[in-house]
């Protein structure tokens, strides 16, 4: 099973892990175009990309080429930014811990994914920041904005994520306004139950507690008024004294 995600936000450059790459495009000929639905070798799709700057963003998925269409505001800019915004507050408030947003992943030698946002610890964690500054290992919580539950995010990616061992996995589906926050026990994903108030604490990060009804609202003000509160709980103040 091989999941790949690429972005031109930034210039690209030929990851370091991938041999040179000889044949027609070394000697300065045009290679075949990257089309949706292509089957292809990780190296081959790579090649493929890197050679076509114009593609905003392509993914390698069990072999076979995807490219997203592109992302709207209310189905996935805004919320996108309300979850970077609380993964960089309760960063800023707890040692050695690091988000990121829409940064490469290398998962394992088949899977290099592209999260929405993902929290990891910088120490005693399994991630780590490779020689071309890309991540390598997973990180202990991955959150996605998925369109609906029909989403790659809720399948493939999710069984990619259990297998490789990415602790937490948090699936926002925008369509059904609805929040899976999954936890990795003994290798199989289970669901986290939110409280009374619908609010759904991370086990891997104490004190990172998500409003949902206040995240599905647009509230970012609510949402960060009950992630200081978790900031504020005994659990984070004995997490932040095991990391600090």
């Amino acid at each position: 099973m091989t999941v790949q995600t690429h972005s031109t936000a930034a210039p690209r450059k030929t990851p370091a892990s991938l041999p040179a790459q000889g044949g027609p495009a070394a000697q300065g000929q045009r290679l075949p175009p990257l089309n949706a639905g292509d089957q292809l070798t990780r190296a081959e799709f790579e090649r493929r990309y890197l050679a076509h700057p114009n593609i905003k963003k392509a993914e390698l998925i069990e072999g076979m080429v995807y490219m997203p269409s592109p992302t709207r505001l209310t189905q996935h800019g805004q919320p996108h930014s309300d979850i970077v915004t609380w993964l960089g507050a309760y960063r800023a408030a707890t040692a050695e811990v690091r988000a990121a947003n829409n940064t490469t992943v290398r998962l394992d030698n088949e899977n290099e994914v592209q999260p929405d946002a993902l929290l990891y610890r910088t120490r005693g964690g399994r991630t780590q920041v490779s020689e071309d500054d890309h991540l390598a290992g997973p990180p202990e919580l991955i959150v996605e904005i998925a369109a609906s539950s029909a989403a790659y995010d809720l399948h493939v990616k999710r069984r990619v994520y259990q297998r490789v061992g990415v602790q937490e996995y948090l699936a926002l589906q925008v369509y059904e306004q609805r929040a899976d926050w999954f936890v990795l026990h003994e290798g199989v994903y289970e669901t986290l139950a939110a409280d009374e108030n619908g609010v759904l604490r991370s086990e891997a990060f104490p004190g990172l507690w998500l409003n949902v009804p206040a995240f599905w609202a647009g509230d970012l003000a609510a949402m960060l008024a009950n992630l200081q509160a978790g900031l504020a709980s005994p659990e984070h103040t004995a997490f932040v004294g095991t990391t600090g």
